[in-house]
């Protein structure tokens, strides 16, 4: 066989292991492995499994990621999600669905400091959903908003999903933090529009709220504080350059751990559980990235990635084009696929066509995050969908598909935009160069 067939075969055989449910990161370490020992030899492959795990598991660089996670978990503690819900609510109950548009905002304000997008699922599923229900939301916009919410976690900074498209492509990860703002604040506000056109047409799938007066408005901004001054030290000191991301999440722990002292809420139980969440999160990224930078080590050797990056280019079409077609292989692939899987299996092998067709590499990573967050609530294999599931077993998964639709449509008129626009997430970083 030639070297590129080997690499079709292990990309086969990747989707495979997958059906057959093992751990993303394992499958690709896997398929790599044999696929460099075939091409290069045994020994080889044993040199670059132990090279990649040694050099990106020491990676100074790769401490972002538990930083970020502990941080989560320390805003959770401090009960920062639960005050951020209550003052977006004050300000939009009274609005049709503002019950589900505040628990969008809440996971919004979460995402901020928190970079995944389960935990910001499952949190705000604990602190909204009882509500909805009594208020009697219809259970397919309660869900649906919910889990749609939480895909926030991974494109409003910090983001673990920026973090390993950052470490895959080696780009800069703070250009795509800052890139992440302005697309996060736009998905929100078109998520929020889905809501209101939806009980404004069928006020029955959310009941309005009571209206606050404007001085009980801006009073519960008071507890909105502690959101707001994490997401400035880490964001600001980022765009200031007065940190690197990696000090800025060291630098976002302290803070988080200072507010939840502050608000008597350290206590031996709740640390232990925070380390020890973060840990467990840790460890699953770190095989996930292991696995990934072996596998596109194993592509490059192929020359699967190079052939199929000249083959693209070289088609009698315009870039944009190319790039729509690009756009709909991850949707299809996000109605099969684990959201994690799209970027760490399809990002390696299309970013050499994106570079050769002129595409600004931030842009892609902005658009890549966004299709991640589809492919975790598009049906059969949604996992916020999935963790709704396991959380409200009372209501049935074709119920949550309905409901999960218009937030869908929302993600893709947000790509619309964004290709139609791409300044819409590149300005900002441009303001860093």
């Amino acid at each position: 066989m030639s070297e590129w067939q080997v690499g079709v075969l292990g990309v086969i055989l990747l989707f495979v292991l997958m059906a057959l449910r093992m751990h993303i990161g394992i499958a690709m370490g896997i398929v790599a492995f044999l696929g460099i020992a075939i091409l290069n030899g045994l020994q080889s492959a044993f040199g670059i499994l132990a090279h990649t795990a040694f050099i990106n598991t020491s990676s100074y660089m790769l401490a972002i990621i538990p930083m970020f996670m502990l941080m989560g978990e320390f805003a959770n503690v401090s009960g920062l999600i639960h005050e951020a819900y209550r003052t977006i609510y004050k300000w939009l109950g009274h609005l049709p669905g503002g019950l589900g548009m505040a628990a969008i905002g809440g996971c919004a304000a979460f995402a901020a400091v928190c970079g995944s997008s389960s935990a910001t699922a499952v949190i705000m599923v604990a602190v909204s959903l009882p509500e909805m229900r009594e208020r009697n939301y219809w259970p397919g916009l309660a869900v649906g908003s919910l889990a749609a919410g939480g895909t926030l976690g991974i494109l409003i900074p910090p983001s673990a999903a920026f973090v390993l498209y950052g470490i895959i492509t080696e780009q800069s990860i703070g250009e795509l933090f800052i890139a992440g703002i302005v697309p996060g604040i736009l998905l929100t506000v078109l998520f929020w529009v889905s809501i209101y056109i939806m009980c404004r047409r069928n006020p029955a799938l959310g009941p309005t709220g009571p209206k606050f007066s404007w001085q009980e408005r801006l009073i519960s901004l008071k507890d909105f504080w502690a959101v707001a001054v994490l997401f400035g030290i880490v964001m600001g000191g980022i765009y200031a350059g007065v940190f690197t991301p990696t000090e800025a999440a060291g630098v976002g722990v302290f803070a988080a751990f200072i507010i939840a002292l502050i608000r008597g809420r350290v206590t031996r139980a709740n640390m232990s559980t925070s380390l020890l969440n973060s840990l467990k999160a840790t460890g699953m990224v770190f095989v996930m990235i292991v696995g990934a930078m072996l596998f596109n080590s194993f592509l490059t050797i192929s020359g699967l990635t190079r052939g199929l990056a000249e083959l693209v280019t070289g088609l009698p079409l315009p870039p944009i084009l190319i790039m729509v077609t690009i756009l709909l292989m991850y949707l299809i692939l996000g109605c099969f696929m684990d959201a994690w899987a799209m970027l760490l299996i399809v990002v390696p092998i299309m970013f050499p066509i994106i570079l050769n067709l002129g595409f600004d590499p931030i842009w892609f990573g902005v658009i890549s995050v966004i299709m991640m967050e589809m492919g975790l609530i598009t049906p059969p294999v949604g996992m916020n969908i999935f963790i709704m599931a396991g959380m409200a077993r009372d209501i049935p998964l074709t119920t949550m598909f309905k409901g999960i639709t218009p937030f869908i449509i929302a993600l893709a008129v947000c790509v619309i935009l964004m290709l139609l626009f791409p300044q819409i997430a590149l300005f900002l970083p441009a303001l860093l160069r």
